[in-house]
């Protein structure tokens, strides 16, 4: 074993038996490089990547390359999960020198941590375009040893140069007639035949589609309602299980990178819990269901939490690792599992074919049309079971604090609009897991695994999850310590992370310093650390009528304006800011008193959460219950259960039945139906 076999991250562990000297990320490595006057070899990747997985298979496993890595370099692992900050820089370097990048990354550094050289992966040997790792192993070396001055100047320029690129944000405000030139942009990257945006490889657009369903009107639910069904019903989401990959290959949603993680469904899991609240449309309710199941099954840890991915290889029928082997099929085996009528029903229910799909007849499960539900229902569970005994994918069992914070406000929301209080519980017990073992010492860590706090410190996407999640809380519970928690989380975010220019930075001020601050405001797989802070800090707002950090979130989204105003792709959760900001559906809060368990407020919560504009606040308890304000002064009227619609804590008159509720509203508000279980 290497350093390794002493890491927290599942991703540093799987290179623990490699022949490579590893070191993790830090002094130790940089200081060894100075003393032997070695280049570092930095590898970034994480556990459910598969080229991560091939890279280290065919080079770092290899004990040949490994000793030639081990002679001349001071190798370093790092898993992007748990460093995004030291991702984030490299990966800026990776792209301006090569124009592209993804994981694995692989960049070599001087002992002062200067990039002069990057790529992604490198092959066994030399194919399209690409030298074999070995061959650029010997390259680097040859330079460093044999014109090292030229190796430290081009260190230098690249500093310089990035330096240079860190973009401008433009600030301003976005107004109706902005959002409107929004939709527009959005349309014409829209795919009318196969739904989504661009072609492939197609992303689920879980922040883009938030921001549609935020604005609302005819055009924006039409490409949600498009995007959502095809994923919905294609080979991205898994039809046995529930929960997406992270995703397709193609534009048709048909095949996807088969690995699972946990960011990608919990904002799914917010975002069809949206569309169902709009439209009551029943697939919405059984994605949701079914997500929620899988998460549970799959994803809960021991503490509560609910860990980072599931891997995207496992064993084959031969014992071969290989990507989807776990979730592809061919007629014949669906025959052997259902029999002879069911299984070729399936076949073509599925879209399992004889070709296949995916790859070697294989094919992924995809459920164009919704069929017999009995029947379906049987062949499912009787599919499920016979997958079941299959070889399972890894799975990347640490905590990441910003990733299970936009699970739990995806819970908490899901759990009042399809009346299923158990997923309360479960974002509570989350909530509770990653406060206990993630804030330490006044501040926040990134990861946790087994229960063991890691040294990763909190960036501001984890801060901004949290307040948003921990608020959400509150409203669930109407106990003040969630939002205690979320006051201090704010907190921090305004005095470790600003930028002095009215936006954020993704690292605290007191955090190591790389040769760049990251500061990026565009979503991308996830949110930006920019928009998971407006968010949090607004509904923390709404929760406690503080102008302060309405007006902080406010400045912060006006810095990154110019960004909805051009590429609405890539900022999705401030163009949904910004439609809760200056659209017709503008957040409320909606406080609610009477006996907590009565049927009464139940279904005046309910309502509530069903109607009320996206980014509201909706709060139940007893009248002038300590430490919250929005329930101060909101007495019973007439003895009954009682409710107040507020807008900044101006209150129109309270209402005491579920119609008048409704009413109060307004046009979000559709009839009742019973959510699919």
């Amino acid at each position: 074993m290497n350093r390794l076999a002493h890491s927290q991250s599942p991703y540093l562990l799987q290179h623990k038996d490699n022949p490579v000297d590893w070191y993790e990320w830090g002094d130790e490595a940089f200081d060894r490089a100075r003393e032997l006057n070695r280049p570092v070899l930095l590898s970034v990747g994480y556990a459910a990547c598969h080229w991560c997985h091939v890279m280290a298979h065919e080079s770092f496993e290899d004990p040949a390359t490994a000793e030639l890595i081990n002679a001349s370099f001071v190798a370093v692992k790092v898993d992007r999960e748990e460093r995004p900050d030291v991702d984030a820089v490299y990966m800026q370097a990776t792209q301006a020198l090569t124009g592209h990048g993804g994981w694995p990354m692989t960049v070599f550094l001087t002992p002062d941590r200067r990039p002069f050289y990057a790529g992604t992966y490198f092959p066994l040997t030399p194919h399209h375009g690409l030298p074999s790792f070995w061959q650029l192993l010997e390259a680097i070396t040859e330079a460093w040893t044999q014109r090292n001055s030229e190796v430290l100047s081009s260190a230098g320029t690249i500093i310089e140069h990035l330096a240079g690129m860190r973009p401008e944000l433009a600030p301003g405000t976005v107004s109706a007639d902005d959002l409107v030139q929004a939709r527009q942009d959005l349309r014409r990257s829209f795919d009318p035949v196969h739904a989504g945006f661009g072609q492939a490889p197609k992303f689920p657009p879980s922040m883009v589609c938030e921001g549609l369903l935020r604005l609302g009107d005819p055009d924006s639910m039409a490409m949600v309602g498009q995007t959502l069904a095809a994923m919905a019903r294609g080979g991205i989401y898994d039809q046995l299980a529930g929960g997406f990959a992270r995703y397709s290959v193609d534009a048709q949603w048909v095949v996807p990178h088969f690995e699972k993680m946990l960011y990608d469904n919990a904002l799914l899991l917010g975002v069809y819990t949206h569309w169902w609240r709009r439209t009551r449309e029943p697939l919405a309710a059984r994605v949701v269901t079914e997500t929620v199941e899988w998460l549970v099954q799959e994803m809960l840890t021991e503490e509560g939490g609910f860990a980072a991915s599931l891997d995207a290889d496992s064993l084959d029928e031969t014992g071969h690792l290989h990507e989807g082997a776990f979730y592809a099929w061919n007629p014949e085996q669906l025959v052997v599992v259902l029999g002879e009528e069911d299984g070729r029903w399936a076949a073509q229910l599925l879209q399992v074919t004889e070709s296949g799909t995916f790859e070697h007849g294989l094919s992924t499960l995809q459920l164009k049309t919704d069929p017999d539900p009995q029947r379906w229902a049987d062949v499912r569970q009787r599919l499920a079971a016979a997958r079941a005994r299959r070889a399972r994918p890894g799975q990347d069992d640490k905590v990441v604090a910003a990733w299970n914070g936009w699970l739990i406000d995806s819970l908490v929301q899901a759990a009042f609009v399809f009346d299923r209080p158990e997923w309360l519980e479960l974002a509570r017990q989350a909530g509770a897991a990653v406060w206990e073992r993630h804030w330490v010492a006044g501040r926040l860590r990134r990861t946790s695994r087994a229960g063991q706090t890691s040294a990763a410190p909190g960036i501001l996407e984890d801060y901004g999850a949290l307040t948003q999640a921990f608020t959400r809380l509150a409203g669930a519970t109407a106990d003040p310590l969630w939002i205690d928690r979320a006051h201090l989380l704010a907190e921090v975010i305004m005095t470790q992370f600003d930028d002095g220019a009215d936006g954020f930075f993704d690292t605290a001020a007191d955090a190591e310093q790389l040769f760049t601050r990251p500061r990026d405001a565009t979503d991308n797989a996830t949110p930006s650390g920019l928009s998971s802070a407006v968010h949090g800090l607004s509904l923390l707002a709404e929760f406690t009528g503080d102008r302060a950090y309405a007006d902080r979130a406010g400045r912060a989204a006006a810095t990154a304006a110019e960004l909805v105003r051009r590429a609405p792709r890539f900022a999705g959760w401030l163009l949904a800011d910004a439609a809760s900001r200056v659209g017709e559906h503008r957040p409320v809060q909606v406080a609610i008193v009477g006996d907590p368990g009565s049927p009464a407020v139940a279904g005046l919560v309910r309502t509530a959460h069903l109607a009320a504009p996206a980014g509201s606040v909706v709060l139940a308890g007893v009248p002038d219950a300590a430490g919250i304000p929005l329930l101060a002064d909101r007495p019973l009227r007439d003895g009954q259960a009682t409710a107040y619609v507020c807008r900044g804590f101006v209150c129109q008159l309270p209402v005491t039945s579920v119609e008048e509720l409704r009413g109060q509203l307004g046009g979000l508000a559709v009839p009742d139906a019973q959510p699919a279980r």
